[in-house]
């Protein structure tokens, strides 16, 4: 494992602190105290502040341990569900069935017409 971590691009970095604003505002919208989230999440403040302040170093099963105490714990469930790119490259890859020529049954025309 590597020392040192790769940087967040600028999107990315957007994001994580987002998420971590919703966090906090689920919390604050609970009116439930950093105290109480840390003891019901088994967590101390300073990794709640971390995963509030939208920090990259926070484990996924931290915050699913957050989300759960602020019951939104199926929300995780939303995440990459709908992958329409994946499926599109998917359906591009899919192999084109093409049926197989049917062997047509040569009728003999003739050049001389009926009188």
């Amino acid at each position: 494992m590597p020392t040192k971590q790769p940087a967040f691009y600028p999107a990315q970095k957007r994001l994580l602190t987002a998420l971590g604003e919703r966090l906090r505002l689920a919390r604050l919208r609970r009116k439930f105290t950093i105290d109480i989230v840390c003891q019901r999440a088994g967590i101390s403040r300073m990794t709640l502040f971390r995963a509030e302040a939208g920090s990259p170093a926070i484990a996924l099963g931290t915050l699913l341990r957050i989300l759960a105490v602020l019951g939104l714990e199926a929300d995780l469930d939303l995440i990459a569900r709908d992958d329409r790119a994946g499926r599109l490259l998917q359906d591009q890859a899919l192999p084109v069935r093409r049926r197989r020529a049917r062997a047509r049954a040569e009728i003999p025309v003739s050049k001389e017409r009926a009188p």
